[in-house]
């Protein structure tokens, strides 16, 4: 491959491997941008998401331990109180529901909680309706998307870092439709067990990841119980392989990584009694990674040939280890990073290089990132890659510098088919052109492009804004398009949907 000027690098590092250019343009790294990427790799700067309701999983979860409870207690009071009233002045017929504000189009949409608060049958007519409790998950979700898209996205020159923080959000999925517990600390999950190892080594996070509360609860391990355990006595309850099988297939060898059903049952062995303490604090401090050893499978274990001594919770802890320098966890996970940044595609001699990087490196992520942008296939001008709604979303808030509130954008990107955080299942959303290329997303592209640029500023130029953000991929016909617009706004809507903003 050709080396390119360093006007196109600029672009394509802004595109291809960082969020986008925000108002100026390609300006800031265009005399190295090579080196301005790379830098952001070697300082492993990744943003910090921050505000005050962005606690810790411990307190999140204590936080909703509470607020169940008090929602318990409202409830039998609310039914009390119904069965205490004279007949005579309970309301005859299904009661009127309440009317609910108006929400944005979509804007909540696919969110558990939002559920408007219907009054229990026989509420009394003459006593007007208590306002319903904030939902305190949503509440949290909303400072969490928040602290990113009005945050973590605006701060970095490029954003390799931040752009990393989603891949790997991605790799290790969970879904906040999936209970009130995943979906109060989503956002601690990825604050927690993917952030502070985005540059560090991937058996760190894997091992973060797999004893996370989110992850635990996502793929239903605390209901694993080893069947010749202590905790099943009666031998009625039995062994849960989500997260077993997950791990394997998903997050370390992939699925052609030569494991076999019996292995996944052996895991989901060797992680029985990986759980979350409860609010009542028996195991350990409420809303914490807890091992009950009275869950866990007794005796020594095989997996893939391997066989682990009995040693509690190090058991799970060495396979973890093991199946991050795997050859096959390698494969995996070189496959995956050079589709996601390069091409749907992936060029076999680059996934080779950075395979090969990683198992030579024990995982050094850093290593394995440098790689990856230090080769010249990953720098080819054409571009191939068109960008998901989160990718579309944060490279439109970047250029345009408007700051939505946080349930519009949750809203947007539920519209455009990639919910914050809600994939439908383990496996995460898709990386390839066929799924964000329908007509029906391009339509939604458009309505959401359409209402970013009648925000804009008035003494933003179209034409300016798309060759200071594009430079040399700007093509001919879609600057002549842009500079034939009607209107501002028209032309802002045009750059934004043209092919070189659309692909990375």
């Amino acid at each position: 491959m050709a080396q390119q000027s360093n006007d196109v690098y600029a672009a394509l590092a802004l595109s291809r491997f960082g969020l986008g250019a925000d108002h100026n343009g390609t300006a800031p790294i265009a005399s190295d941008p090579r080196g301005a990427l790379m830098e952001e790799i070697t300082e492993r700067f990744v943003p910090v998401p921050v505000g005050p309701e962005l606690q810790s999983t411990a307190n999140l979860l204590v936080s909703l331990y509470a607020f169940q409870e008090q929602r318990k207690q409202a409830r039998q009071k609310a039914v009390t109180a119904v069965a205490a009233a004279p007949q005579d002045k309970l309301v005859q017929g299904p009661p009127r529901p309440q009317q609910a504000a108006p929400q944005p189009a979509g804007a909540m949409a696919a969110q558990p909680g939002n559920q408007a608060m219907v009054p229990p049958p026989g509420k009394p007519a003459d006593k007007p309706m208590q306002p319903a409790m904030p939902y305190l998950p949503q509440q949290i979700l909303l400072a969490e998307v928040d602290a990113r898209f009005n945050g973590t996205i605006r701060q970095p020159l490029i954003g390799f870092g931040e752009r990393l923080a989603m891949f790997w959000a991605n790799h290790f999925a969970v879904a906040v439709s999936k209970s009130e517990e995943v979906h109060i600390v989503a956002g601690a999950f990825e604050r927690e067990a993917i952030r502070p190892h985005v540059f560090g080594r991937f058996a760190d996070m894997l091992l973060a990841v797999e004893t996370h509360p989110a992850m635990l609860g996502y793929l239903d391990n605390q209901q694993s119980i080893g069947p010749n355990s202590k905790a099943n006595g009666n031998k009625k309850r039995g062994l849960n392989e989500n997260l077993a099988r997950e791990t394997l297939e998903l997050h370390t060898l992939g699925v052609n990584g030569g494991y076999t059903q019996t292995d996944v049952t052996t895991l989901a062995k060797i992680i029985t009694g990986w759980t979350v303490a409860r609010a009542e604090g028996k195991l350990g401090a409420p809303g914490t990674f807890v091992f009950n050893a009275g869950a866990h499978e007794p005796g020594d274990q095989t997996l893939l040939g391997l066989t682990y001594a009995d040693n509690g919770v190090g058991q799970g802890r060495e396979v973890l280890r093991d199946l991050a320098r795997h050859p096959a966890t390698a494969q995996h996970i070189a496959t995956k990073l050079v589709r996601h940044f390069v091409a749907d595609t992936p060029p076999p001699a680059l996934v080779q290089t950075v395979a090969a990087t990683f198992s030579k490196t024990d995982g050094d992520l850093s290593a394995v990132y440098s790689a990856l942008v230090g080769s010249e296939d990953a720098w080819n001008p054409t571009l191939s890659k068109v960008r998901s709604p989160l990718e579309f979303m944060t490279a439109l808030l970047r250029a345009s510098g408007e700051t939505p509130k946080p349930n519009v954008i949750l809203g947007t990107l539920n519209a455009m088919g990639q919910p914050f955080w809600a994939p439908a299942g383990p496996n995460g959303f898709a990386d390839t052109v066929d799924v964000w290329a329908s007509s029906e997303s391009l339509s939604m592209r458009m309505d959401v492009a359409n209402m970013i640029a009648n925000a804009v500023p008035p003494q933003i130029d179209p034409r300016r804004f798309i060759s200071d953000s594009l430079g040399p991929l700007l093509s001919k016909e879609t600057l002549q398009a842009v500079s034939r617009a009607e209107t501002r706004s028209q032309g802002l809507a045009i750059a934004y949907l043209s092919p070189e903003f659309q692909r990375r």
